[in-house]
């Protein structure tokens, strides 16, 4: 009986957080609210080029927006269906994942064991080492060893610095360094243009996206310190839709439509692209 009591807790739950969530009635998961009401409420990032990057009144652009759209697309079995871009920085896209402002978010965002107990994921879509960025003219830094001591920016909502700071479980390195706060990734950026920090370090297709907008501006010291999962959050409990996301994504990889997306917008950044379908993490 507590089992079954706890299951419907979830359910009513996940049938909460979509009933407010766009529209189009009450739907206990995001793929019949996609398949019923034909609407969805998408997060991304808005402020990371290559990724999710909106300019003035039109939807983000890039490469986790075209992987959402194609999900979209194929959870609805190629109906039109209204998507409404939500911007999902980091440190609030467990917050609107639980009170429904977003069915799902497709926005950099990695699997991580202490994100499971608030998110189902489903993924990954893409599997990509995490990197480190400095100013182009900093050659005290060419390795991440010379991270010692160095200002290493903490985007706010983000795990990327523990990587270096902290032991192993949940860092690599466990190298001594300045943490300097920041807003997200693109006030860390402006941070380290203007020399108030040293490095930022996060995944490098992110960076990427930043190198390439600014040619000549950073250099990548393309030494992975972690590999890290990208998947797409869901409400915690809607395990319906983390396995019809999941057979998207591997329709995504087979078609050839991931490879083509990553060339679009990162083929130029000189960095290595994912190359196959990651296994995924499964839906609990």
């Amino acid at each position: 009986m507590a089992m079954r009591a706890a299951a419907l807790a979830v359910a009513v739950a996940v049938t909460a957080g979509l009933a407010g969530c766009g529209g189009g009635g009450s739907y206990t998961t995001v793929a019949d609210k996609i398949k019923g009401a034909r609407t969805v409420v998408v997060g991304t990032k808005w402020d990371q080029p290559g990724l999710g990057m909106r300019s003035g009144s039109g939807d983000p652009q890039g490469f986790d927006v075209d992987v959402a759209r194609y999900i979209v697309a194929n959870l609805a079995d190629g109906a039109k269906v209204k998507i409404t871009w939500r911007e999902s920085p980091s440190s609030t896209r467990e917050a609107l994942l639980q009170n429904g402002t977003v069915d799902m978010i497709v926005a950099s965002y990695s699997i991580t064991e202490s994100r499971k107990p608030k998110v189902t994921f489903a993924g990954p879509y893409v599997i990509v080492p995490q990197d480190t960025m400095v100013r182009a003219g900093d050659m005290a830094i060419k390795r991440v060893q010379d991270l010692r001591g160095k200002r290493i920016c903490l985007a706010e909502g983000s795990n990327s610095y523990r990587r270096i700071v902290d032991p192993p479980p949940d860092g690599m390195l466990d190298l001594p360094a300045q943490l300097v706060p920041a807003a997200n990734y693109s006030d860390c950026v402006r941070k380290l243009v203007e020399a108030r920090l040293d490095a930022v370090s996060t995944e490098n297709l992110t960076l990427a996206g930043y190198a390439e907008h600014d040619p000549g501006m950073f250099r990548l010291l393309n030494q992975p310190i972690s590999w890290e999962k990208w998947g797409v959050g869901l409400k915690k409990g809607d395990v319906e839709t983390c396995q019809a996301v999941n057979r998207a994504i591997a329709s995504m990889w087979r078609d050839g439509t991931t490879t083509r997306l990553l060339n679009k917008w990162f083929g130029r950044a000189g960095v290595a692209l994912p190359s196959s379908l990651p296994r995924p993490a499964g839906c609990p």
